[in-house]
């Protein structure tokens, strides 16, 4: 396979693929438009229908930015994702739980030869405008304003040096200012505060336009990475080498040095604003579970010092409810989820799916082995445990080994032959869960005293060990079916 190292290498892999990749050449304007096409070519997720699976697709005439061109939905499509990680659909957590612990340290490499610093654009230069040089989409007509989407955000721990890179809501205020929102408990906000604490600007640089596989390990979250967990190490893991940073021109931060564009900035010290100060919608941007996000009324605000950027740079952008963020953030969910019931229940759980309803954040489908009697009950230690994992998932599914749990049709199955809701169903509420998840909301239920807590609930879709006998599915005569349809399965 082609080695990667950036994103066109990536997409230069996909081009070989049919159906993988698409471009235009007719012009598209960021505001609303790309968004708005590529809905219809290839979101899915959790976006309103129609919205099927499709290729990724580069726009290639993009309005009011002439030497730039936008690729969205680059990693949609979970066979997509795996290709281009070397990997197949099913193990893709399997690999990121082996590279969590095999990683490798990033690479330091000399600036003038990193392609990030092609061609340089300080803040101080009298037409500078982040606007102007940055075709970041707005999603739709009533976003605050232009937002990027998949900058992957690198700052350092001021007492001990630690450095994380995650990805966060970044919406394009000024000429030079971006406002970035924090889920509350993200390291890099632990980071800020402690130099805000001390009345100090937090160095911190946006990369846009990666390597796939660094997208998919800065997503992963505590406790499978603790703070102080460069999630570059994992994205080197899955490589087998380590990914290539440089320092940054106008801030003392390091930056990826193949990505498309790299912004430095300065998280300014006790600064807010309110995040649709431009456009007053009282609305902030399409969010994983499928709801426009309502604006943040004072959130942190980066100074930016510099924009970099590759020769015809290309501006990677994603929709944030389509089947994108479902990988993005699912897969190493279930990676976090394999490992921790690996050690707790080694052998019983068979595979983990992180599903598209939940946005890969708020549902997991756990495939679960019973093999002896003492096995049973265990399955729903399984699902305490994949809680325990990751403190954003609301619901579990269980179910049994000969359940596809990548086919919701097939787990709906499960449900509707193999549960029954009084004594399947096991909630555990007034627990702090997600704040984007509009039903976490005291306004739903007199049980919730706060934004942002939930009922987790645990879904026992697997048959008692006692009654296997009495659950076997129907048994077609095993045959190749190549011998009849060649054109259906080619090998």
């Amino acid at each position: 396979m082609k080695n990667i190292n950036d994103l066109r290498s990536a997409l230069d892999l996909l081009k070989t693929i049919p159906g993988q990749y698409i471009e235009t050449d007719v012009e598209a304007d960021p505001r609303a438009e790309i968004s708005g096409i590529y809905r219809y070519v290839g979101a899915r997720g959790t976006c309103m229908r129609p919205s099927p699976l499709g290729p990724a697709m580069v726009f290639n005439n993009v309005k009011g930015h002439p030497d730039a061109r936008v690729a969205i939905g680059v990693l949609c499509d979970r066979a997509r994702v795996a290709t281009l990680l070397g990997s197949t659909p099913e193990k893709l957590g399997f690999l990121l739980k082996d590279s969590v612990s095999n990683v490798i340290a990033p690479v330091d490499v000399e600036s003038k030869t990193a392609p990030c610093h092609e061609v340089v654009h300080l803040a101080t230069d009298p037409d500078f405008d982040i606007r102007k040089l940055i075709p970041a989409p707005t999603n739709t007509e009533e976003d605050a304003g232009p937002y990027i989407t998949m900058g992957l955000c690198y700052g350092t721990d001021p007492d001990n040096g630690d450095k994380d890179i995650t990805i966060h809501r970044l919406c394009l205020q000024s000429k030079d200012e971006i406002s970035m929102y924090f889920v509350p408990g993200r390291h890099l906000d632990s980071f800020r505060q402690k130099y805000e604490k001390a009345g100090k600007p937090m160095p911190i640089s946006i990369n846009i336009g990666v390597d796939p596989a660094i997208e998919i390990a800065a997503c992963f979250e505590p406790p499978t990475t603790p703070l102080g967990f460069n999630e570059l190490g994992i994205a080197g893991g899955i490589r087998g080498e380590g990914v290539a940073v440089t320092d940054c021109l106008t801030i003392p931060e390091k930056c990826i040095a193949r990505a498309e564009y790299v912004i430095e900035g300065e998280l300014l010290p006790d600064v807010r604003v309110r995040e649709d100060q431009n456009t007053n919608t009282g609305k902030a941007m399409p969010e994983f579970p499928g709801y426009t996000g309502n604006m943040q009324p004072a959130i942190p605000l980066i100074k930016v010092k510099a924009v970099t950027h590759r020769l015809h740079p290309i501006m990677q952008s994603c929709i944030g409810p389509s089947e994108e963020h479902v990988n993005m953030a699912g897969i190493p969910t279930e990676a976090s989820i394999l490992t921790m019931c690996e050690k707790a229940l080694p052998g019983n759980v068979k595979n983990v799916y992180a599903a598209t309803p939940g946005g890969g954040k708020y549902m997991a489908v756990i495939q679960f082995s019973k093999t002896k009697p003492v096995d049973e009950g265990r399955q729903r230690q399984a699902a305490l445990l994949a809680f325990s994992a990751f403190s954003e998932l609301k619901h579990v599914i269980l179910v049994d080994e000969d359940v596809d749990l990548f086919d919701m049709n097939d787990v709906v199955w499960a449900m509707n032959t193999r549960f029954q809701g009084d004594v399947d169903i096991i909630t555990i509420p007034g627990v702090r869960c997600h704040p984007l998840d509009p039903s976490s909301d005291p306004t739903m239920s007199p049980s919730i005293r706060d934004h942002g807590i939930a009922c987790k609930t645990i879904f026992d879709c697997t048959v008692p060990f006692t009654l296997k006998a009495h659950f076997q599915r129907s048994k077609f005569k095993e045959v190749d079916p190549a011998k009849w349809v060649p054109e259906l399965f080619k090998k």
